[in-house]
């Protein structure tokens, strides 16, 4: 049987629980926090567990389970360093951080390591590397989280996105067993809506725009961006003179983003007049010879296409607007939505109608002046 015994140290009250586990004799010292009914319930435990222990009973009772689930981490801790549990291996979180990356970078693309990398960045200003896997608490993810959108200057959209993130993290830690549930489990990610930085890219700016290029392969850019539709960079320079099929006036896009769904390896979008345009003109110039891609030049990773594009606007005259790649993909969007109905915007544009819904449509000018010629 255990006992519990009362000490004075500096003057407070602590306590400490002695037993027999296998001839040899044990104790669990409980700091001055703990409370007498906490040593006690403490107590109750120990005596249950040495006499499974003694007995050689694998399963505990409900009640001895759930008390031990339940308790603090430090609590367990005691338990499995006097030999009466097994606890799970503790694991930091930079350990859960890199064995989660270093396991799985096979199976994601490079382009979402890299989102996973800024990711952490995020996360390790607010938690330590060296923090137990196990100490992070619900309440604490959530103010993580409350933090994020009230003093971060994070969009709502990038919140959600990050906690999205963690939260794969966490749950992969789950499925090694580490933890039993993820602290981050009931806590809504939120909103990935962020029109804040929507800008309707008119006709007559793209063709000043146009005007403005420092060469055919950025006109060709601003095309297949802004005429056909296509995700910059990755789908636009992805683009081979092999998948544009001039006589049946379409072309193939490769999508990174929806390769790993079936059936949405790619898609076929229209040679729209003013992109064909632009591509034969491309094609038929003398450079364009043994060409494989397309756009030819800026396929160094390192080049930064929004920094020179920036100065293609400012060349044109124009305003300096946010997320110019995706306004651009998102002004066609609408134009085809309109102009040629839901099932082809989505076929072309390469996305579900809810993503369309809320992260593309959007009202025009042209929308209030056709609602002001309207008569009911």
């Amino acid at each position: 049987m255990a006992n519990l015994t009362k000490r004075i140290r500096n003057g407070s009250l602590m306590f400490e629980i002695k037993f027999y586990v296998n001839g040899q004799r044990k104790t669990i010292p409980l700091g001055v926090k703990y409370t007498e009914k906490t040593a006690t319930e403490m107590l109750g435990i120990v005596e249950t567990l040495v006499l499974y222990n003694a007995n050689s009973i694998p399963v505990l009772d409900k009640r001895t389970q759930t008390w031990i689930e339940t308790a603090t981490p430090e609590l367990r801790d005691k338990l499995a360093k006097a030999g009466l549990i097994e606890l799970p291996p503790s694991h930091t979180l930079k350990e859960v951080w890199d064995l989660f990356l270093k396991q799985n970078v096979r199976n994601i693309k490079e382009s979402t390591v890299a989102v996973y990398e800024a990711v952490r960045i995020r996360f390790f200003r607010d938690f330590r590397e060296n923090e137990l896997l196990e100490s992070i608490t619900k309440d604490r993810m959530q103010r993580w989280k409350d933090h994020l959108l009230d003093n971060s200057g994070l969009a709502e959209a990038t919140v959600a996105s990050t906690i999205k993130d963690v939260k794969a993290v966490f749950n992969w830690a789950v499925s090694q067993g580490w933890i039993e549930t993820s602290p981050l489990e009931g806590i809504g990610t939120g909103s990935y809506v962020n029109r804040k930085n929507d800008h309707i890219v008119s006709m007559d700016d793209y063709r000043q725009l146009l005007a403005a290029c420092p060469c055919r392969d950025w006109r060709a850019i601003l095309a297949l961006a802004r005429i056909g539709g296509l995700r910059c960079p990755n789908e636009v320079l992805r683009l081979r003179w092999e998948d544009v099929d001039r006589k049946r006036n379409k072309f193939y896009v490769r999508s990174p983003k929806t390769e790993h769904h079936k059936g949405k390896e790619g898609r076929w979008v229209p040679l729209f007049p003013e992109l064909r345009a632009e591509l034969e003109t491309l094609f038929f110039h003398p450079d364009s010879k043994g060409r494989e891609f397309v756009v030819n030049r800026y396929r160094d990773a390192d080049q930064n296409l929004r920094t020179t594009f920036t100065k293609i606007v400012k060349r044109a005259g124009l305003d300096v607007f946010p997320r110019p790649f995706d306004n651009m993909r998102m002004s066609r969007s609408n134009e085809i939505y309109r102009k040629m109905g839901a099932f082809k915007e989505s076929e072309w544009i390469g996305h579900s109608g809810r993503v369309r819904a809320d992260h593309y449509l959007s009202i025009t000018d042209d929308d209030f002046q056709d609602a002001s010629d309207w008569t009911s």
